[in-house]
């Protein structure tokens, strides 16, 4: 049986969108999307919360377990930003509670990066209490702005020696700096998706995962201001799913 660690093949990607309530993960799966994810900043921004501030803990294990009692045919992992504890116990067993096929813990908090070793305790502690979790660590670096490639080998080296089973660089496009990461790092590498970068030129250089991130929650967002505003001018109201379609995605 295919389990999740093996949808992340380099140069064949994953792409795997993320989601922020049941019914944008039903419309995917139905679309044939293998596996999902949530994001942070869906969940944060659907509850008027800022993203990355550890204040999510709640809404992000109650989204899970609305996908998990949906009970949809597709893989399940979970962004829980940086654990929200610094205690390695307490991310493992929020993570061994959760039940899903994979997390990810980033290696930044209020907008700093914190110490590697930190971070390393956390993903060996939940590989210890969650061995078939797919704990995909991401690192920061260029995220944050600071753009340092070797500093962000470093840190992936580390929590691939932690027991990370990928490696989420977000924050850089460039093919260049994706291959040489891609090649010093042994273990899948998850970036975002791109508008200047394809999923063939991201497979070509070795990417195992290409994550939707916040994106679908920004295009969301984007469209409902955009119609709200034509209904509102008399303007063209942009397409849209009917009420029926909706009404059957989820079950009526």
């Amino acid at each position: 049986m295919t389990g999740f660690g093996d949808l992340h093949r380099p140069g064949d990607p994953l792409v795997l969108p993320n989601v922020w309530d049941v019914g944008t993960a039903k419309l995917l799966v139905r679309d044939g999307f293998p596996a999902i994810a949530t994001t942070s900043l869906g969940i944060a921004a659907g509850h008027g919360l800022p993203d990355g501030a550890q204040l999510t803990r709640r809404y992000s294990v109650d989204l899970v377990r609305e996908l998990r009692a949906a009970a949809l045919p597709a893989f399940l992992t979970c962004d829980l930003e940086a654990g929200f504890s610094d205690d390695p116990a307490e991310v493992a067993s929020l993570v061994a509670d959760l039940g899903v096929d994979g997390v990810n813990l980033e290696d930044s908090a209020e907008e700093a990066l914190v110490d590697p070793q930190l971070h390393a305790e956390r993903i060996a502690a939940v590989k210890r209490a969650a061995p078939e979790v797919f704990v995909n660590a991401r690192t920061d670096v260029f995220w944050l702005g600071a753009g340092d490639l070797d500093e962000a080998v470093a840190r992936a080296r580390v929590y691939v020696d932690a027991g990370a089973d990928g490696i989420f660089l977000p924050g850089v496009d460039d093919l260049s700096v994706v291959e040489a990461f891609v090649r010093a790092v042994a273990a899948p590498v998850n970036v975002l998706a791109s508008a200047r970068v394809t999923v063939r030129e991201f497979a070509a250089v070795g990417v195992a995962r290409i994550s939707t991130g916040s994106l679908l929650y920004r295009v969301a967002q984007t469209a409902i201001r955009e119609a709200a505003d034509a209904v509102r001018r008399s303007a063209a109201v942009p397409p849209a799913m009917t009420y029926r379609q909706v009404q059957e995605l989820n079950g009526a």
